[in-house]
């Protein structure tokens, strides 16, 4: 496999994600807000780590480790690599220190770039790959876990100066008709580029007739349920959902702060700073029993993945998401403007769209061989499938086929909603 190529690909990659964590200080990389959130710096080293363990150790001539206690600390959940520093007590990880594990980057890129300096393997080529997908998920979540850690500091501190979003006419909500029938979904296969294994195998589902709204709900409908009532209202919810509603006292979308009792004082929190909630833009930070309990309110349902795809599928990307942080550093989703879609808009690059189906294997569905299979089919269990890709996800890695999966409380992901319903 010829490397110039995939040298020039991991240095850019690479370099985007020390882009992402140049604007932060030594103490913001250091904080972890909550479990499911990681600091910075454990992103740094892990990504680091995947290279080193997965790369460097079976392939680097006279491979030794950086630093053997690096095994331990920066493993996520591969069990079968060894024993694992607690997930919740990442943000205790103050050495190494942030210097520290930029210099491990730096030694680990160099050892890559002697390894590229010849024809490799496929083998490696497709690890290499692996690792730069595997890395483009953590730009995300370098993003998603600092707005949360960001959120709990009372000053509003500002990740990225200067508001991206311009005034713009609301665009009502229409209905696109599918006729459904005998379709195929999963990844096409490696003529199509890469895809993690639980993309495949591409295979036959049957589909009733349905339809999708055009565009993503948005901020100001989601103003109008809360009006309404909607988090006050059981028979809207599912019973784990109004369990979870009562038990946590959620009367809004995560980062959002009301001032007074008028609908015009929500604020919401993001990584360009505290600001007036835009009825315009996508909603974002819902669970899926909020996305749930909404669909029902607006006499509508969720779509399933399966249906999102086969419409999707119609509308491929053809560029990098115009919403997204590479391209426009907008970390905010976009409001849609008159004209910008002859058909389903808003569908990568925005907002990840909740579907109503569990996250469960496809028919024939094989994990990769060795530690790498642990990445995606362990957690293949009470979890539910977004699709689609948000402001936050490089546009250069999102699909038609791309299977994101949270459990249903999760918010701090920029997840939202597409309605779907049944069609005659």
């Amino acid at each position: 496999v010829r490397s110039a190529a995939l040298a020039e690909r991991y240095r850019q990659v690479r370099g985007q994600t020390c882009s992402l964590a140049a604007r932060l200080s030594a103490e913001d990389c250091q904080i972890q807000s909550m479990p499911d959130a990681s600091p910075t710096k454990w992103h740094l080293a892990h990504m680091t780590w995947f290279f080193e363990t997965f790369v460097l150790e079976p392939y680097e001539p006279g491979f030794q480790p950086h630093d053997p206690a690096f095994r331990v600390l920066f493993n996520s959940y591969y069990t079968a690599v060894g024993e694992r520093h607690p997930r919740p007590q990442r943000g205790l990880i103050g050495r190494p220190t942030l210097a520290e594990v930029l210099d491990y980057r730096t030694q680990v890129d160099a050892r890559i770039a002697q390894l590229l300096r010849h024809p490799v393997t496929p083998a490696v080529a497709a690890l290499l790959e692996l690792g730069l997908q595997h890395e483009q998920q953590h730009q995300e979540l370098i993003l998603t876990d600092i707005k949360h850690a960001l959120s709990c500091n009372p000053l509003h501190p500002v990740y990225s100066p200067g508001w991206p979003l311009a005034a713009v006419a609301p665009v009502p909500l229409q209905w696109m008709a599918f006729a459904g029938g005998l379709v195929e979904i999963g990844h096409a296969g490696p003529q199509a580029g890469f895809a993690f294994d639980n993309e495949w195998p591409r295979h036959k589902v049957y589909l009733e007739p349905y339809a999708l709204a055009q565009r993503l709900s948005t901020h100001g409908e989601w103003i109008e349920f809360i009006a309404d009532g909607g988090y006050r209202d059981p028979r809207l919810w599912l019973s784990a959902g109004w369990d979870w509603v009562q038990a946590q006292r959620i009367e809004a979308p995560l980062y959002w702060r009301r001032s007074g009792e008028d609908s015009a004082d929500w604020h919401t929190f993001t990584l360009h700073g505290l600001v007036p909630v835009d009825p315009h833009t996508p909603i974002v930070h819902v669970s899926y029993f909020e996305a749930d309990a909404f669909a029902r309110w607006s006499q509508a349902r969720l779509p399933s993945e399966m249906e999102w795809e086969h419409a999707a599928g119609q509308w491929p990307p053809q560029e990098p998401a115009r919403c997204n942080f590479v391209e426009t550093r907008a970390l905010h989703p976009m409001p849609l403007a008159h004209g910008q879609s002859d058909g389903l808009a808003q569908l990568y690059g925005d907002a990840w769209e909740w579907t109503r189906s569990s996250y469960e294997p496809y028919p024939g569905f094989r994990a990769w061989s060795g530690a790498v299979g642990e990445y995606n089919g362990k957690f293949m269990c009470n979890q539910y499938v977004l699709r689609g890709g948000s402001c936050a996800t490089p546009g250069d890695h999102v699909r038609a086929s791309y299977r994101n999966f949270f459990p249903a409380d999760a918010r701090w992901q920029f997840s939202g909603v597409r309605l779907a319903r049944d069609a005659a």
